[in-house]
């Protein structure tokens, strides 16, 4: 066996409904899975799901507070009043920002915008700045991806006679803001059809309904922060993001350009990906080190050389947070190694000074990844007292709502079920490590804190096509609700397996099934190379792709995860380097058994001799426990039952064979006397009446043509059976003349199990050797029938 590396959750599939979307949008059946899998099963869904650019944004009037909301904003601009834009430091703030100053300006606002920085003033809006803006002559002041639990300055904003407008799509608490007014798809008052828009989305909805259209133009802008933001990509985030690829991907922007350039990125090859990993992340790591500015001012340049040098110096940042990130990760591992130990913790809370808060998030995620547990990672702050944060998740574990449990020592705080961002007391560090503790015990199981993969649907080899792939496409962007399709073929056959990369970190394998054939890597999975025998079914998980070379386009898994999901034989009958085999098998799993003593004086095993059991007695082998094993047999025991009881209750997960002989001799390629040479040599005996073992034997067996042992097997067996006398090497026939057979001596008796055992075990193929194993489980095949 093999274990996967994480829990593999498989969608059932709803045949049926495949089967309708098949006939009726005329796809392939693995895509119609795909959809189904995805919630949508109605034909109309489907099309909508598979050509959403041919839909209309929904009418940005249907949001609640909308037209009060435009109509004082045309006011301020009609009044010439100053409006301020207070934004957020993330891409989605980023992009929340730049839209709405576009939209603003277009109508010849008196407009600028405010970003907080993340170091001294913290998430969100705050009384300091709206006391700036008073001061400095703003009348309105429209947030954006922000706000929706600024209760305290929206009071400050009313006391000042500043007119504030929230538009954004965190959570919303119990109470809300007393603003002028708030644009929020999740309002309880607000019916607009959809409601999970990034904080881009509500923005760019408010830009809709200002500028009179849908704004093209900001389409580019929009995907940059609704992809960003991982916000479910279906509904009306699916229509932003696949209009605003296809928008980036002929954008004319200055700005987007360079960015583009600095990422090593083709314009032309634009994707969900390069906003994901190139182009959000490039935006987030300012905001994350210093201001957000620059990055708002890259996106609004029109001159090249401002971009290009705007592009750098985002570039810079990011490569600053990379580094950054990887120290405090370093650092954050120890400290809960040695400090909060998983096994200890359910949920993870830890705190250090120095620690940058702008990229607390991103290590929250790292530990995550490494040790599966809900984690928040603290910055402290001695001067002011506090601890702030972020916060990341597992699933079955609300952030959230588990955190507005906690509402009386968290401050600030606001996010999602898998991720959030907080502000709290020193002195409630501990308490709030406790308290999350405590509910998680309530809420999580041991199967909680095994990672997961959701896959979307089994299939088969046959269903593998460059067709398919290409089909597969239609449901791209992809990313949150709509994630890269996931894949499961099982049990198939493996044609060759390689390690590959300088490293050799890497495994190019080639699966077979029914004549067909399908290509694969796992990157980061070369260390697995050792743990796959010839012979296994492999289960794998990967996404599907088409590999271009030279002009030839071929299909390809690109795998994520791998299992073996039977018991496994690895033959090592004959190795030459049996301390490099050994090396192979892991130490705290492998069982080394031996059914002589004898082994213990070979030189090979010294080294392993306090591992090894000896297991001679039938007893033994019975009562011997090889479950979820490594079983190496280390030589070849007298008697077959011994390996039979020894693996009849159950199979380990691996039998490893060495079957190195306790002897020189090999039984099988020595000849086994016939029922001729015994009656020559008795009448033999009978003519010379004795003969000296010491002086002739080698000439006798010279001039028969056999070989000395054949003559002292003869010897040793006639004298079992009591037929010859033997004194100091003269051999004479004895006087008893009781007639005996042959198979009565034990002489004899040995020498034909040794050549059966050495038979089975020693010179059978690597497939007939695994049937006589798995024979022994199932009792359907005899050895003789897996011989054939």
């Amino acid at each position: 066996m093999l274990k996967s590396k994480t829990r593999w959750e498989v969608n059932p599939v709803e045949q049926e409904v495949v089967n309708l979307l098949v006939t009726e949008l005329n796809i392939a059946p693995l895509v119609a899975s795909l959809l189904v899998n995805r919630g949508i099963s109605t034909v109309e869904d489907a099309r909508d799901f598979l050509f959403i650019e041919n839909s209309e944004f929904h009418d940005p009037f249907l949001l609640d507070e909308m037209d009060i909301t435009i109509e004082r904003i045309r006011a301020a601009i009609e009044n010439n009043e100053k409006i301020l834009i207070f934004g957020d430091y993330d891409a989605d703030g980023v992009s929340s920002t730049t839209v709405l100053l576009t939209a603003l300006r277009e109508r010849s606002a008196q407009v600028d915008f405010y970003i907080p920085n993340r170091f001294t003033e913290g998430y969100g809006p705050n009384e300091a700045a709206f006391r700036w803006a008073k001061e400095s002559g703003y009348t309105l002041i429209i947030t954006v991806d922000t706000g929706i639990s600024a209760l305290h300055e929206a009071q400050v904003a009313k006391d000042l006679g500043i007119d504030l407008i929230i538009t954004d799509h965190h959570e919303p608490g119990p109470e809300l803001p007393n603003a002028f007014s708030i644009i929020h798809p999740k309002k309880e008052t607000c019916s607009y059809p959809f409601k999970e828009l990034a904080g881009v989305g509500v923005a760019f909805k408010v830009a809709h309904a200002l500028l009179g259209r849908v704004p093209e133009e900001l389409l580019e802008i929009a995907a940059i922060g609704t992809i960003a933001d991982l916000v479910p990509l279906h509904g009306e985030n699916r229509l932003l993001a696949k209009k605003g690829i296809s928008a980036l991907r002929k954008t004319t922007r200055p700005g987007i350009r360079a960015l583009l350039k600095v990422c090593g990125t083709e314009q032309s090859d634009v994707s969900e990906e390069t906003i994901g990993f190139a182009i959000g992340p490039r935006i987030n790591a300012v905001g994350r080190l210093d201001s957000a500015d620059p990055a708002v001012h890259l996106l609004m340049t029109t001159d090249p050389e401002e971009a290009r040098e705007l592009a750098e110096e985002v570039d810079s940042y990011n490569k600053q947070r990379q580094q950054l990130v990887n120290e405090m990760t370093k650092a954050a591992i120890e400290e809960v190694e040695s400090n909060f130990p998983p096994d200890q913790n359910s949920v993870l809370v830890i705190a250090k000074e120095g620690w940058n808060a702008g990229v607390v998030g991103i290590v929250a995620s790292r530990l995550v990844d490494r040790f599966y547990r809900p984690t928040i990672v603290l910055s402290i702050d001695h001067e002011k007292g506090t601890a702030k944060g972020s916060a990341r998740s597992i699933e079955g574990f609300n952030l959230y709502e588990n955190l507005s449990l906690c509402r009386e020592i968290l401050p600030h705080f606001g996010g999602h079920p898998m991720a959030a961002g907080m502000t709290l007391g020193l002195e409630h560090v501990d308490e709030l490590r406790n308290r999350l503790n405590g509910l998680a015990k309530e809420q999580l199981t041991e199967e909680h804190f095994i990672p997961v993969t959701k896959v979307d649907v089994d299939c088969e080899l046959s269903e593998v096509s460059l067709e398919t792939i290409s089909e597969m496409e239609l449901l791209a962007p992809f990313g949150m609700n709509n994630p890269k399709p996931k894949v499961r073929l099982k049990n198939v056959s493996i044609g060759t397996i390689r390690k590959i990369g300088s490293d050799q970190n890497h495994l190019k394998i080639t699966f077979e099934d029914n004549g067909l054939s399908l290509d694969s890597i796992g990157f980061g999975l070369g260390e697995a190379y050792n743990d796959v025998s010839p012979s296994a079914k492999m289960s794998v998980i990967g996404e599907l792709s088409i590999n271009e070379w030279n002009n030839f386009r071929k299909p390809q898994i690109m795998l994520q995860d791998i299992a073996i999901n039977e018991w496994q034989l690895f033959d090592f009958r004959g190795n030459k380097k049996l301390n490099e085999s050994m090396l192979q098998i892991s130490k705290e799993k492998r069982k080394l058994i031996a059914f002589s003593e004898h082994i213990l004086t070979n030189p090979v095993y010294r080294e392993h001799k306090d591992e090894i059991i000896v297991i001679k007695e039938t007893e033994q082998a019975r009562h011997f426990s090889c479950e979820d094993m490594y079983l190496c047999l280390l030589d070849l025991p007298n008697d077959e039952e011994l390996i039979r009881l020894l693996l009849e209750p159950v199979l380990p997960n691996r039998i490893y064979t060495f079957f190195n002989s306790n002897s020189n001799e090999s039984h099988f390629f020595s000849t086994i006397p016939t029922r001729e040479h015994f009656k020559w040599f008795y009448g033999f005996l009978a003519k010379r009446g004795t003969f000296d073992m010491n002086r002739h034997a080698f000439d006798l067996a010279k001039h028969k043509g056999w070989s000395k042992e054949t003559i002292d097997f003869i010897s040793e067996v006639f004298f079992e059976l009591e037929f010859v006398k033997i004194d100091k090497g003269i051999i004479s026939l004895s006087n008893h003349g009781q007639k005996r057979d042959l198979t009565e001596s034990k002489t004899y008796q040995l020498k034909q199990q040794q050549i059966e055992l050495e038979n089975k075990f020693l010179y059978s193929s690597y497939q007939q050797l695994k049937h006589w194993f798995d024979s022994i489980n199932n009792g359907s095949l005899k050895f003789e029938e897996a011989m054939k």
